[in-house]
């Protein structure tokens, strides 16, 4: 396909070395076309235990912890590389994730790439060491200092809907803080990651077991490594149902554990805002990589005065909205991942017609796809906040619409919900903006169509969403110990 992944196919990456699956090999299929697109690495129990080990002897026998400069170094040189083979990488994204073109600029490859500088520069400027100054208990001074240290083996399970900025969101912070990495990523885009092993291993200066990239179908590898008493930290994302078996399995050996879980995020439009741009906005970022995105505000709150107005531009808004081949750079919405969730999408609509719901557009696979995973972007009227398709995260391009009784009622409505992930409010009076915003109980929220997404910015949720924060200086500090230093003063 390209010069980045040979035609028989990717390797592990363990110890430094570039090397074939104890199992084989497994298919990665291209969810536009349903063809194979070539194979991955398919890792066995012994490569992962191979992996570990060489994770812990990284972090144990090397000096990488405590060298934040060469860190900051090998994050650059990561960075560099890949911005070399872009392209290459823009390829294969579009053919595995099935990610329109358009995305690949920004959070499906560009924006994660460019993102490792914000790694690497906290690597270099954090404070690592903190003076407390001195202090008298029992007659003796003692002079004290706050040490941030790295947590040490960190294991990294990653899904597929954004695999770049998933994989870079968990290895950049990790490294940058002096961790060593087992990254096992989904089976369905295991050549997302396995192509990082020869830019890491030809393009720079990680020590070997620094990083370690394990692609395997067998879900109980990432079980081995959640359980394994020699890894010191899980960092997860993915379903909630799954999110919590790895927290209890994880509590066996009291691991750090943070989750980045699933949302049913709110779009909550006040009565004074633009009824129609709110609606359009909305309808339109839910179409977005066909909806796979735990973030997406995949639940309409309107005013119930402005409910049909509503309905009618989402309509609109969706009706020119097709899901197509996602090397088309005009397309939007492209297929979902897998036979597996195309079926998942089309069960909650039938759901939805079940629970007395109306599909106002959409509902449906496009007419003229004769193959590839796609349904048609689709609007769910004339349910209640609390069906099935209003409070389960459905994975797709689907909007339910919900009228609400004022400001009160929609904070109400937003917050009647397991999760907590994200969300927007639209409107224009400050002063009640204010107090929904406030009222919410979410990790992040849009005012207005802004954007929180970017490498500073912490994001995470409350609830079932998930514990703890990804990217900026909070994530960062996911990966760090606190040691406390006393010496006579």
């Amino acid at each position: 396909m390209n010069g980045l992944v040979p035609p028989e196919g990717t390797s592990l990456l363990i110890g430094g070395t570039l090397s074939p699956g104890g199992s084989g090999a497994f298919a990665t299929i291209n969810p536009a076309t349903e063809e194979v697109l070539g194979y991955a690495a398919n890792a066995s129990a012994a490569d992962m235990d191979a992996a570990i080990g060489a994770a812990r002897a990284a972090f144990d026998e090397t000096g990488w912890s405590r060298d934040h400069a060469f860190r900051a170094h090998c994050l650059r040189q990561l960075r560099d590389a890949m911005r070399a083979h872009v392209e290459e990488l823009r390829e294969i994204t579009v053919a595995e994730v099935g990610a329109p073109v358009m995305l690949t600029g920004g959070p499906q490859l560009e924006g994660p790439i460019a993102d490792l500088s914000f790694a690497a520069d906290l690597a270099e400027t954090y404070t690592w060491d903190t003076d407390l100054g001195s202090a008298v208990q029992m007659g003796i001074a003692s002079r004290r200092v706050i040490r941030r240290e790295a947590v040490g083996v960190v294991g990294a399970i990653t899904p597929w809907n954004f695999p770049h900025q998933i994989n870079l969101a968990k290895l950049g912070p990790a490294l940058a803080a002096g961790n060593t990495v087992v990254l096992k990523p989904a089976p369905d885009t295991p050549w997302c990651a396995a192509v990082l092993g020869p830019l890491i291993a030809e393009h720079t200066d990680i020590p070997a077991g620094v990083v370690n990239i394990v692609t395997s179908d067998d879900h109980g590898l990432g079980a081995r490594l959640v359980e394994d008493p020699r890894v010191d930290m899980i960092t997860f994302t993915g379903s909630t149902q799954t999110g919590r078996a790895v927290m209890a399995a994880a509590s066996a050996t009291l691991k750090r554990t943070f989750l980045e879980l699933g949302g049913k995020s709110a779009a909550i439009v006040l009565d004074d805002a633009d009824i129609a741009a709110a609606a359009s906005y909305t309808a339109f970022s839910v179409a977005v990589h066909a909806g796979q995105g735990c973030a997406l505000t995949t639940r309409l709150l309107v005013p119930r005065a402005a409910y049909d107005d509503a309905v009618a531009a989402a309509i609109e808004a969706l009706s020119g909205l097709r899901a197509g081949d996602p090397t088309n750079p005009g397309t939007v919405c492209g297929p979902l991942i897998s036979a597996r969730q195309r079926e998942r999408v089309e069960r909650y609509l039938e759901i939805a017609r079940a629970e007395g719901g109306h599909i106002a557009v959409g509902g449906g696979r496009p007419e003229n796809a004769a193959r590839g995973y796609f349904v048609e972007p689709t609007l769910i009227t004339g349910v209640a906040n609390t069906a099935t398709v209003a409070q389960e995260e459905i994975f797709g391009p689907v909007l339910v619409v919900i009228a609400h009784d004022g400001d009160d009622d929609a904070i109400r409505l937003a917050n009647e919900s397991p999760y907590g992930l994200s969300g927007s409010v639209w409107g224009t009076d400050p002063e009640r903006i204010e107090r929904v915003v406030s009222g919410v109980r979410t990790g992040t929220l849009s005012v207005n169509g802004g954007l929180w997404y970017h490498a500073d910015a912490p994001f995470g949720g409350y609830k079932h969403s998930g514990i703890g924060r990804e990217m900026g200086v909070a994530g960062f500090e996911e990966y760090l110990e606190t040691k406390l230093v006393a010496t006579p003063a």
